[in-house]
This record gives C-alpha cells, structure tokens and sequence, in this order.
C-alpha cells in the first residue's frame, strides 16, 4: 500500500529525478512508518500535485526517491467548507479529522455562543495551528491531494457573511427540510454545525437572516463530532464525488 508524504516546496518532478525529503517528514517516514528501499511512495505539495515512486534511500534525516510519475488533481468544485463550533474536549478535533478524510476543502474554527471551550489570546494562534497539524495528517493517511484550508477564528457574523458567496447549510435537529432535499448549484457550500448544547437562537436567526438554509440530518440529534462528516457523506453522494 502506497503511503503520503507532503513537502510544500514541491512545484514540478519528471519521471527519472531523483525527490528527497529531509527534517521530521523524512524522520516520520523512516521511523515511524518503517518506509524502506524498494517500496512505492507518493510525495505531494499538499496543492494538488502528486508524485509517485520507488524509495531508493531511507535514514533518519532523509528518504530519497526515483520519480516513476506524477500528475496534477484539480481542486474539486464547488467546495465544501465546514463551519465547525468550538467544542470540549476533543471533539471538535474529531470533528475535522473525520471531515479531512471525507474530503472537506475548508475548515473555519468557529466561536458559537454555547461553545465551552474558547480560543482566547495566545490560544487563538495556538488553536488554529493545532487544526492545521490535524487535517495536515488526516490528508496524508487518506493519500489527498489538495490539503484543506484552515480559516481564522470567526464570530457568527463573520460566519453569516459566508452566505455572500456560497450557498449556507446550517445543521440543525429542527431544521425545516432534510439536507437530502437540498439540490446544489455552481456556488460553493458552507457548513454549519454548532457546539454541544447546540446553536442559540439568536444565531439561527442571523444565518437565516442572512440567507442561510436551516436543515436537518434525520430525525436524531447527532454529536458535534458527527454531523459535520455525516453530512459532508450526503453531499459527496450528491455532488457526484463518490
């Protein structure tokens, strides 16, 4: 089986060059991975480039490989961000692995009223970098091509404004029509999931407001670590991505 390592310099390799990796993408992959000469690895810059071929050399510090292919994914359309609220523990975190593996193109960490945990100060930067290590290593083991965005902190306005460019889905247990009812269009689509005691009021009203589409995903409640990946399995269905 054929494992991914990514190095973000990465512009362009022909067939027959030699591709090394060096520092802790090379330690994982050596130490970690157990990568040995002989076996077929795939490289890729986390921006849709992937490349193909045979490990020649593999230490601690560095794994060399012989290019046998390589080959450009374009970015899926449209795209799929998840507005995923804050929320304890882990599950948050859980949320946006899951998502990562089901093929998410965007992340944006949001601060939902009921979200108990809270990104404040030096947590903010911490937080986001966090999420990025995340889907970093979720894209890996699931061999993507294109790494997902991870968005800044936002607020529930700036989480409304999205609703400008894209098409909002807010995930919600009382929601008005099923998220299978939904049919896409050419815009991108957003969505929202709130934190565990669930999305106050106030801010159902401020994304409908702002034009967002309230839906349901059965006739269960789903935990905040759930909705987000079940749903993104309905629109993959949809949108004809599986």
């Amino acid at each position: 089986m054929s494992s991914l390592y990514l190095r973000e310099d990465l512009e362009a390799a022909e067939p027959g060059a030699l591709l090394t990796l060096t520092g802790a993408e090379a330690k994982h992959a050596t130490t970690v991975n157990r990568t040995r000469p002989g076996q077929t690895v795939q490289i890729g810059n986390g921006r849709g480039l992937l490349v193909s071929g045979e490990v020649l050399f593999a230490t601690g510090a560095e794994l060399t490989i012989e290019v046998a292919s390589s080959w450009q994914t374009e970015r899926p359309a449209p795209r799929i961000t998840l507005v995923q609220a804050l929320a304890k523990g882990d599950r948050d975190e859980l949320a946006i692995q899951a998502a990562t593996e089901l093929g998410v193109d965007r992340v944006v960490p949001w601060s939902a009223a009921r979200s108990v945990s809270r990104w404040e100060g030096a947590k903010v930067a911490k937080g986001r970098e966090r999420w990025a290590t995340i889907v970093r290593e979720a894209s890996k083991q699931s061999i993507r091509a294109w790494v997902p965005e991870v968005g800044a902190l936002a607020g529930t306005a700036q989480v409304a404004a999205l609703a400008t460019e894209s098409d909002v889905l807010v995930l919600e247990p009382t929601g008005e029509s099923p998220l299978t009812a939904v049919t896409a269009g050419d815009r991108d689509l957003v969505l929202v999931v709130g934190p565990e005691g669930g999305i106050a009021p106030a801010e159902l009203d401020a994304l409908r407001a702002a034009g967002g589409r309230i839906v349901r995903l059965g006739d269960t409640v789903l935990r905040t670590s759930t909705a987000g990946p079940a749903a993104l399995a309905v629109l993959n269905a949809a949108l004809g991505r599986w």
